[in-house]
């Protein structure tokens, strides 16, 4: 018997956050973080940019981004206060219609901490959300089809009053609108059982995937800071063809 806490039985593995993606150890992972960074990169990514993940929201960021010679992306409050330019920032929705940046480094600690702990494990690392879930599983099909093993991590979010994982129900739907997709292409049998259940959520509320999003938790919270174009533009599912990956620093379109 393989691993158990890593699913090893299985070529299919869901789980949540960086210990979970730690524990899973697959060939080939996805980070979803749905109302945030793994839409805001694909967006940035189906606009050209290369986007570079950063852990920390500080002096380091912008130090980071100098050393690339790219444009650090500002906070979500930032981008919206009087006079601000419209700059590249970690609204996915602002993310549509900001100048055109080559590259630009995207603070956050979950998604890009994520991302690069997977990385230093030697997985292949890509993003996934809504928006590209159908494009993210036909991408993960090739690999499968080759013989690797694959994993979906949900990101979750961080409780302040003590910094433990929070499970975001847009992250698990994000997740299982992919591992829906997985199934439907024929990989059922290859999905663990917690795959298999992320993808049986997602298809249970496909089609009130909007106001789910909406009357969530994070999806109130961003309504409520005024950021509703965020969760619209977070819910539109299969809207993007692009598959950004993480290589030599950055995240840029699979090929």
């Amino acid at each position: 018997m393989a691993d158990i806490f890593g699913q090893g039985d299985y070529a299919i593995r869901f789980d949540w956050g960086p210990n979970g993606a730690h524990q899973l150890r697959a060939d080939v992972s996805v980070v979803v973080d749905v109302l945030s960074f793994s839409t805001a990169v694909t967006i940035a990514v189906e606009r050209g940019m290369d986007v570079y993940p950063f852990p920390w929201n500080d002096l380091r960021a912008a130090e980071f981004a100098a050393a690339h010679d790219a444009t650090l992306a500002v906070g979500r409050l930032e981008s919206t206060k009087p006079g601000s330019v419209v700059a590249p920032s970690l609204s996915p929705a602002g993310l549509l219609t900001c100048r055109f940046e080559p590259r630009i480094v995207l603070p956050s600690p979950n998604g890009s901490s994520i991302a690069a702990s997977l990385l230093e494990s030697g997985s292949r690392v890509a993003v996934g959300c809504l928006r590209n879930a159908r494009a993210v599983a036909n991408w993960l099909r090739v690999h499968l089809d080759e013989g690797r093993s694959v994993a979906v991590i949900a990101a979750g979010e961080r409780w302040v009053s003590d910094g433990s994982l929070r499970p975001a129900l847009e992250d698990q739907l994000g997740a299982g609108a992919i591992l829906s997709t997985l199934r439907s292409l024929g990989c059922g049998e290859s999905m663990s059982p917690e795959s298999v259940c992320a993808a049986t959520l997602f298809d249970a509320i496909e089609n009130e995937l909007t106001d789910t999003l909406q009357g969530c938790v994070g999806g109130r919270e961003l309504i409520g800071n005024g950021f509703q174009a965020d969760v619209a533009v977070a819910a539109e599912l299969n809207s993007s063809a692009v598959v950004p990956m993480l290589a030599d620093g950055a995240f840029r379109s699979a090929r």
